[in-house]
């Protein structure tokens, strides 16, 4: 199974997706090397940095589920190495 490297950048400006979005965090949690996240509370957004190692269409298939929720923003940016994983 091939797999690359990626991170998906989270802006989340409505408060109630937040538990949607752990949800689907959570979904994918096998596919998570690490996840940051800066509530920035002057602006009432928190921005989420998720890095992912998964097949391409996973990673796509996530950042997708991302960013139909509500008020919440998602961008991927994907590593040029592919993986070859077992």
């Amino acid at each position: 199974m091939e797999t690359r490297v990626a991170t998906v950048g989270i802006i989340v400006e409505n408060m109630e997706s937040v538990e949607p979005l752990n949800n689907v965090l959570h979904e994918y949690g096998k596919y998570i090397i690490g996840r940051m996240g800066i509530p920035y509370r002057q602006h009432s957004i928190n921005v989420i940095c998720i890095a992912v190692d998964a097949p391409q269409d996973i990673i796509s298939a996530m950042s997708g589920k991302i960013g139909r929720l509500d008020g919440v923003t998602a961008k991927t940016a994907y590593s040029n190495v592919v993986f070859e994983n077992e």
